[in-house]
């Protein structure tokens, strides 16, 4: 079970937000999308943040007494981010889930980032896995 990488059920075509971004089209992407948040990336792809809808609630609250919302992603934005490498395995970081409290976690080979993971994605692995081993014969 120890061989189950993060690669293996990473979503492979996430959210990627841009720094520059208006926090409006941002958040209209997490919608759309339906994620609860997505890495902020730079040009090359490497990453520099992370946005959740949970950074943009404040943000927009505040702003909707005004209607005035002007920030970008990098006003909302966390700039330390818990990330995972394409080689981890699921279960090390299923117990890193356990201590941190990220529910989405970026996904990087070297400094890019290349997917996502989150905790559905985690415990359907261990699931599949589990399954596996009941149905395996003795």
């Amino acid at each position: 079970m120890e061989s189950i990488k993060v690669v293996e059920h990473m979503d492979r075509h996430p959210v990627l937000l841009e720094a520059n971004m208006s926090l409006a089209t941002a958040v209209d992407k997490l919608l759309q999308n339906k994620k609860l948040g997505a890495p902020v990336i730079d040009s090359s792809g490497a990453l520099v943040g992370f946005l959740s809808q949970q950074d943009c609630l404040a943000v927009m609250l505040k702003s909707s007494y005004h209607c005035d919302l002007v920030a970008t992603v990098s006003d909302c934005m966390k700039t330390e981010v818990l990330t995972v490498t394409v080689d981890e395995s699921v279960l090390q970081l299923a117990e890193q889930m356990l201590q941190n409290k990220p529910k989405i976690y970026p996904v990087l080979d070297g400094q890019k980032v290349v997917g996502t993971i989150d905790r559905t994605a985690v415990l359907q692995a261990i699931n599949v896995s589990m399954q596996e081993c009941y149905l395996a014969p003795v």
